[in-house]
């Protein structure tokens, strides 16, 4: 045999001894038995609910739930804070109305008292008119009566006293007390024709009615 003969065939060995080593390995088919024990463990896998990180559950966590209508549903915190915020409302409201129910009383009493004092006071304001409508003119001590008569009559006025008026008025029994009726055809109807005794008023409100004599 000659020598490139001899090469040739060295060569072909070696070559089919390397061969089953370079070989790759054969994935199984889809129908074998191997493949048919590996498809349930993959299922089992798949099918295993994917655990989220902490950060992930605390995302998910602050969020809203969404109800069956599709309205966002308030979580704890938000309705409780809605429950203070209302109930704090409600105590506003409350504590106003309580702080004007009681200016108000306080003002209905302080005039209650204001006009008891007035009404005890008034016959003093009689007596003085009745002494000076007597007091001769020209008397010294007169005219200091009168003088004092004055300035109590504008202490009251500067208090909120104030004298109804009623000669030449019609008759008003929201004012006026008749206490005489007389027919007089100079005079219209239902009217006023003299005063017996003042009336006075305290800031709108009737301290003493003043005592008439009503024509017609």
């Amino acid at each position: 045999m000659s020598e490139e003969n001899k090469k040739t065939s060295e060569v072909q060995e070696e070559t089919g001894k390397e061969a089953p080593e370079s070989e790759a390995v054969k994935e199984p088919a889809e129908g074998s038995p191997e493949t048919a024990a590996k498809e349930p463990e993959q299922k089992e896998e798949a099918e295993k609910p994917q655990k989220n990180t902490p950060e992930e559950d605390a995302k998910t966590e602050g969020k809203g739930k969404t109800s069956f209508f599709g309205k966002k549903k308030k979580d704890k915190l938000e309705q409780q804070v809605e429950d203070l915020t209302d109930r704090l409302k409600r105590s506003m409201a409350e504590f106003d109305n309580y702080r004007k129910r009681t200016e108000k009383e306080k003002s209905s009493m302080y005039i209650i008292g204001a006009r008891e004092i007035i009404e005890k006071i008034l016959p003093v304001v009689d007596n003085f008119e009745r002494g000076l409508a007597q007091a001769p003119e020209g008397d010294a001590f007169a005219d200091g009566m009168q003088m004092i008569y004055k300035q109590l009559l504008t202490t009251l006025e500067g208090l909120g006293v104030e004298a109804i008026e009623a000669v030449g008025k019609e008759f008003n029994p929201d004012f006026h007390n008749a206490v005489m009726h007389v027919e007089d055809e100079n005079v219209g109807e239902n009217m006023v024709v003299e005063e017996l005794q003042k009336g006075y008023t305290y800031k709108g409100f009737v301290v003493r009615h003043s005592m008439v004599k009503v024509a017609n």
